[in-house]
């Protein structure tokens, strides 16, 4: 039986090195190296490496976290993803010091801290985000104010047009 360290080792390199496409891919490559393993350890493995999914040459394959910024081309940011979110998912925002504290529905709060990190608002130190909320942080109260003024805009063009369905704040 091979070491996780070392099996973890050989499916970096093999996403490195070849189009993988599927856990069955993998697990493939995985035998064909003499490395016997069942899917699901290959699933956990996947997760716990931090492995994703990119479109390559027109295809979703495997890549490794560090290889993510070559995987796809930069974009300029943009406030309409984090729009179109907040158009769907009710937030709320409170504050502790120099920390907003952003609250969605169950499951949200990556979605939300993604699309915040692609838009326009740049004074954040940092998200972190949880289930359903996120911590924004910032390093002085007037990045923090410039910040939440920005973000209420943009959350205020996303409101639905009927006040009776605005999300409660």
């Amino acid at each position: 039986m091979i070491a996780k360290r070392d099996r973890h080792a050989a499916i970096r390199r093999l996403v490195a090195s070849h189009t993988i496409a599927s856990q069955g891919e993998l697990l493939a490559e995985l035998h064909a190296q003499g490395v016997d393993v069942t899917q699901a350890t290959v699933s956990r493995d996947i997760a716990e490496l931090g492995l994703a999914k990119v479109a390559r040459n027109g295809h979703l394959v495997y890549v490794n976290p560090e290889d993510l910024g070559a995987a796809a081309p930069a974009r300029p940011p943009s406030d309409e993803r984090l729009r179109r979110i907040l158009a769907d998912i009710p937030v709320t925002v409170g504050r502790s010091g120099l920390i907003l504290v952003l609250t969605g529905q169950p499951g949200t709060a990556n979605v939300i801290g993604q699309a915040i990190d692609e838009s326009t608002l740049l004074q954040q130190v940092g998200t972190l985000a949880g289930d359903n909320t996120l911590l924004v942080l910032f390093a002085d109260e007037p990045s923090l104010l410039r910040w939440l003024d920005r973000f209420e805009a943009i959350q205020a063009s996303a409101a639905p047009a009927s006040p009776a369905e605005a999300p409660f704040r």
